[in-house]
């Protein structure tokens, strides 16, 4: 049972990471703000990443993400992979990626596999291989080792160890691990967005080696990048029968920040980018939403607002909710209840939204 260190309430919904409940971060937000950068900061102290992104006056300036890092000299970037080396930005590039692979047979349990070509043979002929699931094909699963968020509920927090370290895998390596069985690329990570010139090279090299035959191209990722870059990326997936799957981790912008360390502004924006493409082919899809539910903090409320927006640019895109596995600062929290899943459930579907599925189920715990 945890305590809110600001209103006093109990409730075992509250995170000791965060010490906060979800009434005092919507409706007081200004006066707890110190405390959850206070959380944020000893979340990021054990991994040598800087505790806010830098504004040094005079730093030099990373334009990849909502961040707007300007990193002072021998100063480090918020994702940690940029350094200020004697006033020269220096890090992973479009050629040099910090980043792992391996290979995942498909079907694979991918958070748009139950609408994507993959999973279902959407799109086939032109972007499956067959009327259902491709068995026998594989997918390249592509882990980049770093992230613009700092979300303390991260599932796959272990990357923070590798963050800082020096990139080694050359975009040319990454396509060259495509061979005849892959059918499609998965980008994610932690987060493809600090590194998303890297993916984006890999991408047209493995399709110039991949001539005349399906290579899909998806990412998976948090949307805080750059416009400019998310057009890339949209025209490879968009032109290749891949998908974007944007985690919209939270509306209400005080929650998203109090989770996340970052205003959720740009992916707002960048999803709405995205959907004029959707809008444009809408077999298979091309975007997919989903929301991680977090028992406490992603309530029925904030699903209701984000299924809302996103019915308001195409009731077709899917939109997947994500049963809560206790994980990095926030494994004091249970899982998602069937309940509180079963209600959010629904919730979506009554704002018009005709493709929302529970992912996880297996997860879900007992009503609390």
């Amino acid at each position: 049972m945890a305590v809110c260190q600001h209103c006093g309430q109990e409730s075992p919904l509250i995170s000791q990471a965060l010490g906060l409940c979800l009434d005092c971060i919507r409706g007081d937000f200004a006066r707890v703000l110190p405390l959850i950068e206070k959380a944020h900061s000893v979340a990021r102290r054990p991994f040598n990443l800087p505790q806010q992104p830098p504004r040094a006056e005079g730093g030099r300036e990373c334009h990849l993400c909502v961040n707007e890092c300007r990193i002072p000299l021998d100063g480090r970037g918020y994702c940690g992979l940029r350094t200020n080396k004697a006033n020269k930005l220096k890090g992973a590039t479009a050629k040099m990626g910090n980043v792992s692979w391996y290979y995942d047979a498909l079907p694979t349990n991918c958070v748009a596999d139950w609408v994507c070509p993959g999973g279902t043979g959407a799109g086939y002929p032109h972007f499956a291989y067959s009327r259902g699931a491709e068995y026998g094909y594989k997918n390249l699963a592509v882990f980049y080792q770093a992230c613009s968020f700092d979300c303390l509920f991260c599932q796959n927090w272990h990357y923070r160890y590798s963050a800082t370290k020096e990139s080694k895998i050359d975009a040319l390596e990454l396509a060259q691990a495509v061979d005849d069985h892959t059918a499609c690329i998965c980008y994610f990570g932690g987060d493809p967005t600090p590194q998303l010139p890297h993916s984006i090279r890999a991408s047209r090299l493995a399709l110039e080696r991949s001539k005349g035959r399906i290579l899909r191209l998806c990412w998976e990722s948090n949307g805080s990048m750059h416009p400019a870059l998310l057009r890339q990326a949209a025209e490879l997936s968009f032109n290749s029968g891949g998908c974007i799957k944007f985690d919209l981790k939270a509306w209400s912008e005080e929650l998203h920040l109090a989770l996340c360390g970052v205003n959720n502004k740009r992916t707002l924006e960048n999803f709405k980018l995205l959907a004029e493409y959707a809008r444009r082919r809408p077999l298979p899809p091309f975007l997919v939403a989903s929301t991680l539910l977090i028992p406490g903090y992603v309530d029925k409320e904030e699903i209701s607002r984000i299924a809302a927006f996103i019915t308001s640019l195409s009731p077709d895109i899917p939109y997947a909710l994500l049963a809560f596995h206790p994980q990095f600062m926030m494994r004091d929290l249970p899982p998602t209840s069937r309940r509180h899943a079963e209600e959010c459930l629904a919730e979506a579907k009554a704002h018009g939204l005709k493709n929302v599925r529970l992912g996880n189920v297996h997860l879900l715990g007992d009503d609390y």
